[in-house]
């Protein structure tokens, strides 16, 4: 793949806050654009995103990472031909010459590395879902999307500290089903919680965020609406992302729902709720550096539900293998912009399959139109994806991808891996 020109601009993301987009000019005129997204809740060991500060967007806007990508990096990318997106990656990294990203920025370099991949998968022939399988050894598969319907925590305002609700339609015929499924109940709800509460607000992830303040709610009007859609809880199950950062204390104390629990007692709540709910699924469960409480919870309940790092591990293929080490978890919550690149992104893969860990591709809740994860989820062949509701552009924009590989490709098998 020969770069002949580099561009990047400011654009805004779904909060309305600035990120980058860059795109890249092929040797045949053909352009390649990826878009960068952005956390609200982010984890402490996350490649580090390059801010401008001052007053524009108190603080927040990108031209310094503009500048970084038309400057030294398109300096670079067009300095020679490239065969293979770990040379690429490897480039940019040794470019930047801190671990973290943070001279150049991870938000700058995972937008380059993800229009490169898909310079690269063009240059094949190969759609970017087909080539990623290639680059990876995976086999393609069609994942089962985890839908955020109910939002508390850092996504919305309203005082239910774990952070997110989602269905999963583990039990559908396919993706167009199970995109059916979510948006279906999503409907249902919408009414329920309107009838409930009036009016609410959305999260950032175009989930409902009601007034309300105990999980046990929540999981109430999610058990309701999959029933009331039509479906039974074996069809469409629940996960959640606690973000137990939000709530954590400090010394093994957890504030949840007006009280203080410690270790123990927090794992006896996610027993308990896996007990009475259609739970399938529990991401970070506990705080990134609590690692007694992953340990905990990894003994009490891994045998019956999938226990996700997402803050714990920050798609990062050495602190994925330290939790396979220690027992933290049976799975690892991957987001490219953590790591900084997409090659890197493809290694913390291949060490979670390396220790029998599943993973789920994730958005952030500062999104884009960018639909690469999608590609991402089906060529990796992981069997999960989490895109948000299903609602708003920037979150349905990745559900429809994966409705457009399965129509393209209608013998892909659905499910988890």
């Amino acid at each position: 793949m020969t770069v002949i020109a580099v561009d990047a601009e400011q654009i805004l993301d779904s909060r309305g806050w600035p990120t980058l987009q860059v795109s890249l000019t092929l040797h045949d005129g053909t352009t390649v654009v990826a878009s960068t997204p952005a956390g609200a809740s982010t984890g402490a060991f996350e490649a580090a995103e390059v801010r401008d500060g001052g007053h524009s967007f108190q603080g927040r806007g990108v031209h310094k990472a503009v500048a970084a990508v038309t400057g030294e990096i398109s300096e670079l990318l067009m300095s020679t031909p490239w065969t293979s997106i770990t040379e690429i990656d490897d480039a940019l990294r040794e470019l930047d010459g801190i671990p973290n990203l943070s001279r150049l920025g991870a938000n700058s370099t995972v937008a380059v590395s993800m229009a490169a991949a898909r310079g690269l998968a063009y240059a094949t022939g190969f759609p970017l879902y087909r080539w990623i399988s290639a680059v990876t050894g995976s086999t393609a598969l069609l994942p089962v999307p985890h839908f955020n319907v109910l939002n508390g925590g850092a996504h919305a305002a309203n005082e239910l500290d774990f952070q997110e609700f989602m269905l999963a339609p583990i039990g559908a015929a396919n993706e167009e089903h199970a995109i059916q499924a979510g948006s279906e109940i999503y409907h249902v709800l919408a009414n329920k919680v309107n009838s409930a509460y009036g009016g609410v607000g959305l999260g950032d992830e175009g989930g409902f965020a009601p007034p309300i303040s105990h999980p046990s709610e929540a999981l109430d009007l999610l058990t309701d609406a999959i029933l009331a859609a039509g479906y039974t809880t074996d069809q469409v199950k629940i996960a959640i992302d606690s973000a137990a950062n939000g709530f954590y204390r400090g010394d093994g104390v957890y504030r949840l729902g007006g009280k203080d629990l410690n270790r123990q007692q927090l794992a006896d709540y996610y027993v308990q709720l896996a007990s009475d709910y259609p739970l399938w699924s529990i991401e970070d469960g506990f705080a990134e550096d609590d690692h007694q409480g992953w340990g905990i919870l990894f003994d009490r309940i891994s045998d019956k539900v999938q226990i996700v790092g997402d803050d714990l591990y920050v798609t990062d293929a050495r602190r994925i293998q330290s939790g396979a080490d220690n027992g933290y978890s049976n799975a690892a919550l991957i987001k490219l912009n953590q790591i900084g690149t997409v090659s890197q992104t493809f290694d913390a893969i291949a060490v979670a399959r390396q220790n029998s860990m599943r993973c789920m591709i994730s958005h952030r809740s500062g999104e884009t139109g960018d639909d690469f994860i999608a590609d991402l989820a089906v060529g990796t062949g992981v069997g999960q994806i989490k895109a948000g509701a299903p609602a708003r552009g920037e979150r349905v924009v990745k559900y429809n991808r994966l409705m457009r590989i399965e129509k393209q490709e209608p013998t892909l098998r659905y499910g988890l891996e």
